[in-house]
């Protein structure tokens, strides 16, 4: 298994998350954009999540050929980012992150459909590959809240073209790998999507996700606003993802032990007090670090724990729209209608108000996945 260019890939993408989820609102709101607007944008993002994996999923799936896909749309997204350099109004800024997400938001789900393939009867393992994504991610915020402090925004677009760059290299490095077919077919994929337990599972990823979306789009702005620099804000997102890495270290045991099923709703309780801790607290710097180290659940076991449900309820030639219906219904549709929602709530009602109701999208997902997802198999 080539473990390290897997890593890589998951290194360089999850650093690009680590540049535009937390500073790309600060970009925005530098470049005048109202929060309406910003949040109208950030949904952008996520409406092409929604579509995006689900086209190029079903093209990898029938051509049994995932690389050129991740390739191809790795070298998109890096051309079209360009386009921020000259974007000047809503629209046309709104038109160039349609297009550089329409590409970047397709090559990850291929992606993991390829480690799903390395990895085989190992699937346990897979958290000790992601965790290289974390890493990333923490290297970014940190790196690149200093710089924010010397520099000032301008220096946002410039790290990120350089991120999808490495991106872009690392995907030559990695080879094809086919997917196992199973001996017993699973049937048509609308087969699989009539099963009660899929429809709940697939529900519970809208609803976690939608319950981020406010934090994705303007905690750094939140932060700000209360008083934090953004060397410490940078810091704060930091924390949240060295606890996930430290989770992602112990996953396979866990799930070992405790199944996904089990691992998912803790995850999903957690973030119920993550987000009323968040909204409710911001000046009280001790419930703001357990928050963001609550992180590790919210995200980190939580997303674990999904790859490991989509690897079983998602077999052989349906292995890559299985994980494209992952990315697209939660981080795709939960995170526009989050997104969208959480920038009219923050002018209307306000922070503290918008995070606890990302606290009650967390709180039906625990009764839904308590209810309906199959305890027997996970």
């Amino acid at each position: 298994m080539p473990y390290w260019r897997l890593s890589g890939f998951y290194f360089f993408y999850f650093a690009s998350l680590g540049a535009l989820i937390p500073f790309w609102g600060l970009y925005l709101q530098a470049r005048d954009f109202t929060p309406v607007e910003i949040g109208e944008l950030m949904a952008v993002i996520m409406i092409t999540k929604l579509i995006a994996p689900n086209i190029w999923g079903w093209i990898g799936d029938h051509t049994g050929h995932r690389m050129p896909i991740v390739r191809l749309a790795s070298l998109l997204s890096l051309f079209c980012f360009l386009g921020v350099f000259i974007a000047g109004g809503f629209w046309s800024f709104a038109l160039v992150m349609m297009l550089f997400s329409f590409f970047w938001n397709a090559s990850l789900p291929q992606f993991e459909a390829i480690t799903m393939s390395y990895l085989r009867e190992q699937i346990r393992r897979y958290s000790l590959i992601r965790l290289w994504g974390s890493i990333g991610f923490i290297l970014t915020v940190i790196a690149l809240g200093f710089m924010l402090d010397r520099w000032g925004v301008k220096v946002i677009p410039y790290f990120v073209l350089a991120l999808f760059f490495g991106i872009f290299v690392n995907s030559m490095v990695v080879a094809e790998k086919e997917a196992v077919i199973p001996e017993q077919d699973q049937g048509s994929i609308m087969q699989v999507l009539k099963r009660s337990d899929v429809i709940a599972f697939l529900l519970v990823c809208f609803l976690m996700q939608a319950s981020h979306s406010a934090y994705y789009a303007f905690y750094s702005i939140f932060m700000e606003e209360v008083g934090y620099s953004s060397s410490v804000i940078g810091q704060l997102w930091a924390l949240g993802v060295i606890a996930e890495v430290g989770l992602f270290l112990l996953m396979h045991r866990m799930l070992h032990r405790w199944g996904a099923r089990r691992v998912l709703i803790v995850s999903l309780g957690i973030a119920v007090v993550r987000w009323i801790l968040v909204g409710s607290a911001p000046e009280n710097l001790f419930l703001v670090l357990l928050a963001q180290v609550m992180h590790a659940a919210t995200f980190g076991t939580f997303h674990a724990a999904a790859i490991h449900l989509v690897h079983h309820y998602f077999i052989g030639r349906h292995q890559g729209r299985g994980q494209a219906l992952y990315s697209s219904i939660s981080f795709g549709a939960g995170g526009a209608f989050g997104s969208l929602l959480s920038g009219y709530l923050w002018s209307g009602v306000g922070a503290a108000a918008t995070f606890w109701i990302a606290a009650a999208y967390a709180l039906v997902a625990v009764f839904i996945a308590w209810r309906w997802i199959n305890a027997e198999e996970f």
